[in-house]
């Protein structure tokens, strides 16, 4: 066989791989210099090689030659049995492979414990020595608030409305202190001032992005109350309070801490600290407070804002005088039994207080008289509800506050003097009592480009008159929701009797039946009926047909039946859509789905409608209306307002709203609110039984709204009513196109004197023609638009209508966030309160059925 086929030697164990394995160095890692000297003959790869144990053992020992030669585990350049490096931590591990290196051992996992904890020891040691423990009289001293106008000038100093004088532990009742054990912290003489599941609440929450809790006993509130300097919330101050707290609780004896805490705690009215409450909420010293006006207070530590038997609803509109009352007797009630429970009042003294301890009425500041004290509280009001921080009316009334408004000096004198001109002129409630007393005006406007609120009247005097009638009142706004349907019908459509399907409409093409005692019907041309199964009649102000008429035609006459018919047929849920899209709270709408929604039968705030119908001038973009722009709190920012713009109406719906409102003031009902040289879109309003008259507004720059109504200013009266308002300023009867035109006109000339005059934005073409129920596809209107309309406007229904039985259809409980009551459910509620009525539906109180009803039941 020839030399060149004799087949090589193979090497014992695993074979050639297996040897070339071994031979080459682990990838990643140079090689260490071979131990012998490799033959440069040929005859030198044949020399005998080590023997393995196969494949697997010729791994391991490459791995082991790695592990040796490795570098990275601190043993580079280390021989055999040479030692490790010592190094203090020795970390990676020496000696260790893969993720062992990276395991701390049980000597480093201890020594990083104790490391810690001792760390945590120390700076507690540290923060407990440092920090002192609160001093009541200079908690006492507080800072002003101070409000400014849009301009940067100062509109009022409050003085941090602070009412406080310290009184020793002996001047104050015993059963105040009892009072507050029972209610507040049981375990207050036995624990040691600190509740840690009440402190990791508070951290959940402040995690969770949400508002802290308060300090959950008496002596963590008392820190709290007492650090007037320091009302953020933030994790920083939790500690703060911690530690103060449990120094508190170590260094002050019980009734020290009792005598702090209620002459440090806020009872509302201004009012801080139990001498100032006894005096504000009483009228005598704290001392002779016996334990069931001491009950009372200790209820109005758990919030005034909506323990108050008064009401605030400047700061929340649930916070009525009806709803605080019930809460307050509640809550008062329950603390007495407890204390009884608790042993701190005996069965038989107890039997003595059945009825409610009834505060004296609110005593206004005499400094915010005027406008003035309706410009704070609303400013105050929309911090509050506006701000990210968890500040409260609490902490505002502590001072240190520095609140720049919207409002304008100017305007809001405007809007001052145009509401005197008219009151003064017209109203005379000495020569006419029963007509022209309770007589109230109310007003807002505001910048459509902006959404700042730059005047509101709220009353003849804040001092006086505590209700701001600028806000939510309870005053239901009539025929100035029509608008509002309008535009569901141009957005959303209406309904196609035969399969619901929705069209668009045009405004001046979709042609309505606007007579008289209309029969009401269902999109899909069924009699619409009520639980009882009585038809609704739709009738218009003096009875008065108009036939066919379009809808541009039926806003400037203000028919009734038109807008009943078509919010029918659009869907009474989408022209509630409509509303809130354009600004008004849900909160203030009705939740019947009843003919007469789309009337007026819901009761928005003038600063709401204001608003709503700035969206239509700013072509459809909404903005929120809002009073205060920043606010600094020691010089340091905690709020400033972000204007966030939304988009609900495309410009072709907002725009032909605008233009068939501009049709009422120039050839309708609204004649009276035109200003020369300037084009101007509005509505007038009156509802049911004459009650209450609106109209608002706008031009391009501002829009405005104004209403009117009688209503008893008693707060202590709990039986207040809207009353009627015919022969009131001797005249026959109140309509939008009257006096509340008539300010308006006045206050916008004044506004706008010295801007020049903006017009409106063309509108472009929209929707298509539509023939309602009952209206002909030849329509021949009975009667011809004229420039000159009557003196007396089609804005109400007939003052006699006939049969008014209840209406069912109803709210729940909770929706109802009226000052007093809804006015859209109740087994008393008839036709025109929550239920079918008429141009709008009259502002009744609870328990009272209108007797003047804008529609008329028929038979089955």
């Amino acid at each position: 066989m020839s030399e060149h086929r004799r087949k090589q030697p193979q090497p014992q164990g695993g074979g050639r791989a297996a040897a070339r394995r071994a031979a080459q160095p682990p990838s990643g890692r140079r090689a260490a210099p071979s131990r012998e000297t490799v033959s440069a003959s040929p005859s030198g790869s044949y020399q005998e090689e080590p023997p393995y144990g196969g494949r697997a053992a010729a791994r391991r020992a490459a791995q082991r030659g790695g592990r040796r030669r490795g570098a990275d585990d601190g043993g580079a350049g280390r021989g055999r049995g040479e030692p490790y490096k010592k190094r203090f931590i020795d970390y990676p591990r020496q000696g260790k492979y893969g993720w062992r290196r990276w395991v701390p051992s049980w000597k480093q996992t201890t020594g990083l414990g104790i490391a810690f904890v001792g760390s945590i020891l120390a700076a507690g040691t540290i923060a407990y020595a440092v920090v002192g423990i609160p001093n009541v009289q200079e908690a006492s001293t507080a800072q002003n608030n101070v409000y400014y106008w849009d301009d940067g000038t100062q509109m009022i100093a409050t003085g941090g409305e602070v009412n406080r004088q310290i009184v020793g532990i002996s001047q104050i009742p015993d059963a105040m202190q009892k009072a507050v054990v029972s209610a507040e912290n049981k375990s207050f003489y036995e624990d040691s001032g600190v509740d840690p599941m009440g402190i990791g609440r508070a951290l959940i929450n402040m995690a969770k992005g949400g508002n802290t809790q308060g300090g959950s006993t008496i002596t963590q509130q008392y820190v709290k109350n007492a650090r007037l300097g320091d009302q953020s919330q933030t994790l920083t101050r939790k500690f703060k309070e911690l530690f103060i707290s449990m120094k508190v609780g170590t260094d002050m004896e019980k009734p020290e801490i009792m005598e702090g805490y209620l002459n440090t705690s806020y009872y509302g009215r201004g009012a801080f600290g139990i001498q100032a409450a006894a005096r504000t909420y009483y009228g005598k010293d704290a001392v002779d407070l016996n334990p069931s006006e001491c009950a009372l207070l200790a209820t109005l530590l758990k919030g005034a804002t909506y323990y108050d038997p008064a009401g605030q609803t400047s700061i929340d509109p649930r916070a009525t005088p009806e709803a605080n009352t019930q809460r307050a007797t509640e809550r008062w009630s329950w603390i007495l039994d407890e204390m009884v429970k608790d042993g701190y009042l005996d069965q038989s003294e107890r039997a003595k207080y059945t009825k409610f301890p009834t505060p004296d009425g609110i005593k206004k500041n005499t400094q915010q008289s005027g406008q003035i004290g309706y410009l704070v509280d609303l400013a105050k009001a929309y911090f509050v509800n506006n701000n990210t921080r968890g500040l409260t009316a609490d902490d505002l009334s502590r001072g240190g506050f520095e609140i720049h408004t919207t409002f304008n000096k100017k305007k809001v004198e405007q809007l001052r003097t145009a509401v005197e001109k008219v009151y003064d002129a017209n109203i005379d409630p000495k020569k006419r009592p029963e007509t022209d007393t309770h007589v109230q005006f109310g007003g807002a406007s505001v910048e459509p480009e902006s959404g700042k609120i730059v005047a509101i009247y709220g009353g003849q005097d804040a001092t006086k008159h505590f209700t701001n009638n600028a806000d939510q009142t309870g005053a239901q706004v009539g025929s100035t929701f029509k608008p509002f349907v309008l535009a569901a019908a141009m957005r959303d459509g209406v309904r196609a009797p035969e399969d619901g399907s929705r069209t668009p409409i045009s405004p001046d093409k979709t042609i309505y039946n606007g007579d008289n005692k209309l029969k009401i019907k269902n999109y899909d041309r069924s009699i619409w009926t009520n639980e009882e199964g009585k038809e609704w009649l739709q009738v218009n102000d003096g009875d008065k047909d108009y036939g066919p008429i379009d809808l541009r035609y039926a806003m400037q006459e203000s028919a009734n039946s038109p807008f009943v018919q078509l919010g029918m047929d659009v869907g009474i849920p989408q022209v509630r859509d409509a509303a809130i899209d354009a600004g008004l709270l849900n909160s203030s709408l009705s939740q019947s789905n009843v003919p007469s929604f789309s009337i007026g039968i819901s009761d928005p705030s003038a600063i709401r409608m204001a608003g709503a119908y700035a969206t239509f001038a700013s072509s459809g973009k909404q903005r929120d209306p809002y009073s205060v722009t920043k606010v600094l709190q020691s010089g340091k920012p905690v709020y400033e307002h972000e204007t966030k713009v939304k988009s609900p109406f495309d410009p072709a719906v907002a725009d032909n709203v605008t233009d068939v409102l501009k049709t009422v003031v120039e050839k309708g009902t609204g004649k009276n609110a035109r200003l020369e040289g300037r084009e101007v879109a509005g509505k007038t309003g009156t509802t049911d039984g004459n009650k209450s008259a609106w109209f608002v507004g706008y031009t391009p720059q501002l829009s405005t709204a104004i209403d009117m109504y009688r209503m008893d200013d008693d707060a202590t009266n709990k039986n207040r009513e809207f009353l009627k308002m015919f022969g009131t300023g001797d005249q026959d009867k109140i309509h939008g196109a009257s006096f509340p035109s008539e300010i308006w006109h006045d206050y916008m000339e004044e506004a706008l004197k010295g801007k020049p005059p903006v017009k409106f934005p063309e509108p472009e073409p929209i929707g298509e023609a539509w023939y309602g129920s009952g209206a002909s596809p030849s329509p021949t209107p009975s009667e011809t638009p004229s420039e000159t309309p009557s003196e007396t406007p089609s804005e109400t229904p007939s003052e006699t209508p006939s049969e008014t039985p209840s209406e069912t259809p109803s709210s729940s409980e909770e929706s109802c966030n009226r000052p007093f009551g809804c006015s859209d459910g109740g087994a008393n509620q008839g036709n025109g309160n929550g239920g079918p009525g008429g141009e709008s539906s009259s502002s009744s109180s609870p328990g009272e059925t209108p007797d003047d009803s804008g529609g008329i039941f028929g038979g089955p």
